[in-house]
């Protein structure tokens, strides 16, 4: 079994035998789960790009008509907000 310290700033370094066997690169992202002997670490699935003709129509609406851009953004937030809730 492998250890590893906390540093100063509240970084722990995961060891090199453990990335590899998930193929965890520098710079992913993760969500931490704090549960009763300690915490869970799950990397975040990345979502692919999505076109708003890949989804019209399955977002409710109401209010003013938007901009392509707005609706472009409208559905980054939801598909990020889905996969933080762990739905993607």
């Amino acid at each position: 079994m492998d250890t590893t310290n906390l540093s100063s700033k509240g970084q722990i370094i995961l060891p090199k035998a453990v990335r590899d066997s998930h193929g965890w690169v520098p710079g992913m992202a993760f969500t931490v789960e704090d549960v009763a002997d300690g915490v869970l670490l799950r990397p975040l699935k990345s979502a692919p790009p999505t076109r708003l003709d890949d989804v019209a129509g399955c977002l409710p609406v109401s209010g003013p008509a938007r901009t392509i851009e707005e609706m472009d953004a409208a559905i980054g937030d939801e598909l990020i907000a889905r996969r933080d809730r762990g739905r993607y």
